[in-house]
């Protein structure tokens, strides 16, 4: 029976020490040879905490790292460079992204999120800007949703 290991790590950061030492030292693992993997997947994800899931096979000792993603409004966040979105969305706004940025972060989530193209993809991003209060090029993010709908972008949104 494989064990699991599921922790929430500093994207790039992970260390042998808590909480990924003492859950998988008595497993017999090389933990040092885990935690560099664990780095190396999320090191795109630096600042940010990542939920990652590390099963083990007790007899080979082999492993296999799942590295979740950050929530999109920390990935729309973290493009603007911002620590918070706004108190009040529908009056001050946190920052802007481009619509460059927000097919990025649909790319980096694309196994999380619900839509089954990018443009569906980017129109889930789009929608979690209108709730932190962030601008889509430099325009409420419910008119860009209409453009895309409409194929302003889908030159940019080809898979």
């Amino acid at each position: 029976m494989a064990e699991t290991v599921e922790v929430l790590v500093e994207g790039g950061k992970a260390t042998p020490g808590p909480p990924l030492g003492p859950a998988l030292g008595p497993l017999g693992v090389n933990v040092i040879q885990i935690v560099s993997a664990i780095n190396e997947k999320t090191k795109s994800f630096e600042g940010m905490r990542v939920p990652v899931k590390v099963t083990i096979d007790p007899k080979t000792k082999g492993f296999d790292i799942k590295v979740g993603t950050p929530p999109t409004s920390a990935l729309v966040l973290k493009e603007i460079g911002a620590e918070k979105g706004s108190g009040a969305a529908k009056t001050t706004k946190a920052g802007n992204i481009t619509i460059d940025q927000a097919i990025k972060i649909a790319k980096m989530k694309e196994d999380s999120l619900l839509g089954k193209t990018l443009k569906k993809r980017v129109l889930e991003v789009t929608g979690a800007c209108v709730s932190i209060g962030v601008t889509v090029e430099g325009r409420e993010p419910k008119a860009i949703q209409k453009d895309i709908i409409a194929g302003k972008f889908d030159d940019k949104l080809a898979e």
